[in-house]
């Protein structure tokens, strides 16, 4: 099913409206929309400005939280500065919230941070992997990354040089990371622009991303866990080589059951929508098919997550896709190879692949 046949099942209240490179759009009241450049396929992130009050040393103080950041870019900058001109009514930016620590929301948090003097917000495992990429212990390139992409199939020379040489990908995008920050924890509530917000932690797509409730004004912030048009990104990595990523997605995604399907989610990449749980069960129905078509290629003959793409991928697939493409694969055929539907063997030629032959090798 087409992704514009899927969103026409949404409501978009907004409809069309999108706002302009470094302007805003009022969702709701005291709550507005920014839109980021992203040097991707994916060209764009949503952001988000509330108006808010918190407590300083000398009393109250009036202002606005930040909810994520876009890329560390000039470009970036320039956008947040027209804002911060024309948006901020002349108050400052209070707090900096960032959903996870991926570079498009994590990237100008310490600028943002530095530029107002104000604390961050975010979970503390998405806090320390943004510090160890930053540093270069990430899972976007070097010697590890190319090994274990090369043991589950991917094995062309200069896609793999190519994978050694992304070292310095994340840092590249996040150069900095704050010294300090606040914690958010699953659950925990808070108080921004004058009403309680409830955070739902989420796992598969980041190590502990923050997705935030507003009951009062019925709105989730979703960051990535639910978009409206793509499926998010959910891989297994080098640093978690046995992880059963896309099984802690879907298993998260049950967080949300208790919220009313006309709750106005604000998601980080395509347009504000209601239907959450519509969306929901399509996300889950687009796995369940994948891993459906997976398993019955996987029971005919053994493959690896390299030969599994044409499978789950049906378009051309450029090196930068390829890579977020592997983890997908990895993560779907570790579903089925958790589950023991499948069972995972390492061959004489040090691949990876799945299927019903051989013992499972851990």
């Amino acid at each position: 099913m087409s992704s514009a046949t899927l969103e026409s099942a949404l409501n978009f209240p907004l409809a069309e409206q999108l706002p302009a490179t470094g302007s805003v759009l009022e969702v709701a009241p005291g709550l507005l929309w920014l839109r980021m450049g992203l040097p991707f396929a994916l060209d764009h992130i949503n952001l988000w400005l509330v108006r808010d009050e918190v407590q300083g040393e000398e009393g109250p103080r009036t202002g606005w939280t930040v909810v994520d950041c876009g890329i560390h870019s000039d470009a970036t900058h320039q956008a947040w500065e027209q804002v911060f001109a024309s948006a901020l009514q002349g108050l400052p930016i209070l707090r900096v919230l960032v959903t996870h620590m991926h570079p498009d929301h994590m990237g100008s948090a310490h600028w943002l941070c530095e530029r107002w003097q104000a604390p961050l917000w975010m979970s503390s495992t998405e806090y320390q992997a943004a510090q160890m990429a930053t540093h270069g212990l990430s899972n976007f390139g070097g010697d590890v990354t190319q090994a274990f992409f090369a043991r589950h199939g991917w094995s062309d020379a200069n896609d793999m040089r190519n994978v050694k040489a992304r070292l310095g990908y994340y840092s590249g995008m996040v150069p900095q990371v704050p010294a300090s920050y606040n914690r958010l924890m699953g659950g925990q509530r808070f108080n921004m622009g004058g009403h309680s917000w409830r955070c739902i932690a989420g796992y598969g797509h980041s190590p502990e991303h923050m997705a935030l409730y507003c009951e009062a004004s019925g709105i989730l912030i979703s960051g990535d866990m639910v978009l409206p048009r793509i499926s998010t990104n959910v891989s297994v990595y080098a640093q978690e080589p046995q992880g059963n990523a896309l099984q802690q997605f879907l298993t998260s995604l049950e967080a949300f059951a208790d919220l009313p399907d006309d709750t106005l989610v604000l998601p980080s990449h395509g347009r504000p929508f209601r239907g959450l749980h519509t969306r929901i069960a399509q996300l889950q129905a687009h796995h369940q098919e994948r891993l459906a078509e997976l398993l019955s290629a996987c029971l005919a003959q053994p493959m690896s997550a390299h030969e599994s793409l044409p499978i789950l991928f049906k378009r051309a697939l450029d090196f930068h896709q390829t890579t977020f493409a592997m983890g997908e694969a990895v993560a779907h055929l570790h579903v089925l190879w958790h589950k023991g539907q499948l069972k995972r063997s390492l061959g004489a030629d040090s691949i990876y692949r799945f299927g019903v032959q051989g013992a499972s090798a851990n």
